[in-house]
Parts: structure tokens; C-alpha cells; sequence
């Protein structure tokens, strides 16, 4: 685009990563283009980056293309070999300076503060010495593994001089925000530790300033969904509509995989339903290991976001028994919100970080990390629990996702791009 007269710019792990929050940044940026943005960029990294770093992505030949006005960019590193960290990270530095220096309004939100955040504000730094005089309003998005991963991992390790780096950075933003509420408290509850060792008073400042934004959810990719298409996805997977339970997500230990194999092992309704596990993860080849020994598990690491619903939809219910790890703990759920928005079958999960502020009162909760209870719960679900219960959790539930929906999350975060553009 030649002359854009206002641009968003959203600096995050976007697609191929599977993650709920390459979700978030593609909704924001579909938003975007209804409320007065003709120039939205997703600046990433390049593909070969992803693979090495072993995060679980989706298959590149079936990625959902962005509308038009939305451009990915994956800037190549500066340097060569002889910088051995840090290239790729001045990649996406250097080409937000570009598009700062041009005269374009500009909003940069950036999602994970390690090392997005650092890629904003050094980049808005670097144009505004160099007299560029950037027209830039900068957002901070903390996520679940800013808080559960690094600052954790900081505190854990004693490094504080690395926690005082990151606060300072979330804080020169124009605004901080937390993805769930719980996680805006474990942040301050970070930062007090942090001043209690340093003498610092990032605590206060948090308190006074972040603000919760939840994941925005393209609603309409999982409402009204076509009965057939549903029966013609299943039968390609050899499933039948309340024939399985679902497991979607990543397939890791923190998001309790390894309890739902166990507790499977002792369902009474086992024979009944199958266990589909979707996703990739840390824990895969575990899995199918397992699933070798037991027929009655299917695996598949092949799932897109057009297939994603259309299983939620025909399960007879949707299992994640997520728990907290040292190295991650849910914040929100964003795969509990999709589901709750697909129908189908009952939601069991667990009261794990921020999951009661994604289902509220609309699923069955277990205690994280009882097998037992878990067995228990899930047989409920598919032998005991009725009709109308069933269809009274499902709409429920549907009614509380609403609250989701990118277009509501796009206007409370920015709400004066919302007002700009008449919305209501």
C-alpha cells in the first residue's frame, strides 16, 4: 500500500504456530480493517526460525489466508553466523523503524513480551532519535507464558536484573494489558517479589495500570455450524456425532494429557466413545505410544481450523484437564471458549489459572490432577447426564462466549478506533 492513513502493526508468533494467541493477533487484524485501520502488519518470523525453535505448527499448505489489508511480514536476520542470537530479533526491530519513519499513524500492540515488547519500544526509541518523530501509540499484551515461563523462570532462578528489564519494558508502553484477570494478578504478585529484592515499585505501577483484555475469537468460524458438514468430517475420520470424547489442544502435560490417558484406561463409558487426542506437543510421541497399546485412541496431528470445530461440535464431550506446571499455567483457555461456542457435547476441565473466567459456570470441573474424579466426571457426562442438562450447558455456555467475539475484544482494547468507526 502507497498511502495508508492509518496502520496497525501487531508484533507476535503469529500462524503457523499453533497457539490461541496466532489466533488472537489474526482476529485483531481482521477487526481492524472494519474499524478504520487500511494498512494492518502481523511482523513475525520467518518459517525456519519456527521449525528450529521446535514449536508445534500447523501444516503451512493449509493456512487460512488473511483478507486483504493484512500483510504478514517475516523479516530476514541482520548479520551472519558470527551474531549467534539476537539476528532475527534486529530483523523485526529494523523493519519497525522503517514503517515508523513513514507519516503514518500507527497503533503497535505486541504479544509476548519476550522479545516482542523489547522489538516495539527499541524500535520507537530508535526512530524518535533519529528524528523520524513517530505519530505511535504503543499496547503490551502480557500472555500466559509471559508470566508462567519467563518471569516465573526469572524469579525461580533469582534473576532479577532480568525481571527489572522486562517490567521496564511492559511498563514504557502507552498502555499494559493482561490477558485474564488472573494473569494481571500474577503479574503484580511478580512485581512484588521483584521490589521486595530491588527496591523497585513496579508493583504499584501494575495495580494502577494493566488492564484485562481477553482472547478475541472469530465467533462466526464456530456458530451456526452445517449439520452435514459436520457428519461428512467425521465419517473421514471414521468417527460418529457422541461416539468420542475430544482432547484439542496442545498435547503437553501442563495441559493434563497424560491424566486423561490414565483416566480413560478406567471410563466405564470407554466402550462406548472413543478418545481422539488433536494437536501437536511436548508429550505427542508419549501419546502414541499409549494409543499403540489401546485401539480405542485416536491420534491425529493433522487437524485445521476448518476441521477444529466441526470435531468440538460432534463430540460427546470436550476434555482438557489442564494443571498447573512449573513452566506453564493456563491463564484463560482460549480452546474452552471456541468450544463453548461450537456446541456439542459438555466441556470437563479443570479450575486451573484463569479457565473459570473463560467457562464460568458452564462446565464440569474436576480437581487438576485426579484421575479418579476425572474418570468419574467424564462417565457422567456421556452415560448419566440428560438431555436437557446437556442442551441447558451448551446454550449457556454459548451465551457466555459471546463475550469473546473479536469485534467486542477489538472495541474494548481500542475503543477509540471503535468510536472512530461509529461502533457500538
Amino acid at each position: 500500500m502507497t498511502n495508508p492513513r492509518r496502520r496497525l502493526v501487531i508484533v507476535v508468533r503469529a500462524d503457523p504456530v499453533i497457539c490461541g494467541h496466532s489466533g488472537e493477533a489474526r482476529n485483531l487484524a481482521e477487526v481492524a480493517l472494519t474499524r478504520g485501520y487500511d494498512d494492518v502488519r502481523l511482523l513475525t518470523w520467518t518459517i525456519p526460525t519456527l521449525q528450529a525453535a521446535g514449536l508445534p505448527l500447523k501444516p503451512l499448505d493449509r493456512l487460512l489466508p488473511y483478507s486483504p489489508g493484512i500483510t504478514v511480514e517475516r523479516p530476514e536476520p541482520v548479520g551472519d553466523y558470527r551474531v549467534p542470537d539476537g539476528r532475527h530479533q534486529a530483523g523485526l526491530t529494523g523493519r519497525l523503524v522503517e514503517l515508523l519513519a513513514e507519516p503514518v499513524p500507527t497503533t503497535c500492540l505486541s504479544m509476548y513480551l519476550v522479545p516482542h515488547t523489547s522489538v516495539v519500544m527499541d524500535a520507537v526509541g530508535a526512530a524518535r532519535a533519529a528524528g523520524f518523530a513517530p505519530d505511535v501509540h504503543t499496547v503490551a499484551k502480557a500472555v500466559g507464558s509471559d508470566v508462567t515461563n519467563v518471569i516465573r523462570s526469572c524469579l525461580r532462578e533469582g534473576r532479577f536484573g532480568a525481571a527489572t528489564v522486562l517490567f521496564t519494558t511492559f511498563l514504557a508502553n502507552d498502555e499494559v494489558v493482561a490477558v485474564s484477570e488472573y494473569t494481571r494478578e500474577e503479574i503484580i504478585a511478580s512485581a512484588e517479589q521483584v521490589d521486595a529484592h530491588c527496591g523497585t515499585g513496579f508493583a504499584e505501577q501494575c495495580r494502577r495500570r494493566v488492564t484485562v483484555s481477553y482472547p478475541p475469537i472469530d465467533s462466526s468460524a464456530f456458530l451456526d455450524l452445517d449439520p452435514a458438514d459436520v457428519d461428512t468430517a467425521l465419517a473421514r475420520r471414521g468417527l460418529e456425532r457422541d461416539g468420542y470424547i475430544l482432547f484439542l489442544s496442545r498435547v503437553t502435560r501442563a495441559k493434563g494429557i497424560d491424566d486423561l490417558m490414565a483416566a480413560y484406561g478406567r471410563m466405564r463409558c470407554r466402550s462406548r466413545v472413543k478418545l481422539v487426542v488433536a494437536g501437536t506437543g511436548t508429550a505427542l510421541e508419549e501419546v502414541r505410544a499409549l494409543a499403540k497399546e489401546d485401539d480405542r485412541v485416536m491420534v491425529l496431528t493433522d487437524v485445521d481450523d476448518n476441521e477444529k470445530p466441526l470435531l468440538m461440535r460432534g463430540c460427546a464431550a470436550y476434555v482438557l484437564p489442564t494443571k498447573p506446571e512449573p513452566d506453564f499455567v493456563e491463564t484463560f483457555g482460549i480452546a474452552l471458549a471456541e468450544k463453548m461456542l461450537a456446541g456439542g457435547g459438555p466441556i470437563v476441565t479443570t479450575m486451573t489459572g484463569g479457565t473459570l473466567e473463560a467457562v464460568g459456570d458452564t462446565a464440569v470441573i474436576v480437581e487438576p490432577r485426579d484421575i479418579g474424579g476425572l474418570a468419574e466426571a467424564v462417565d457422567r457426562v456421556v452415560l448419566d447426564m440428560s438431555p436437557a442438562e446437556r442442551q441447558d450447558l451448551e446454550l449457556r455456555a454459548r451465551t457466555r462466549a459471546m463475550a469473546f467475539d473479536r469485534a467486542a475484544v477489538f472495541d474494548d482494547l481500542f475503543p477509540q478506533e471503535a468510536l472512530t468507526a461509529g461502533a457500538h
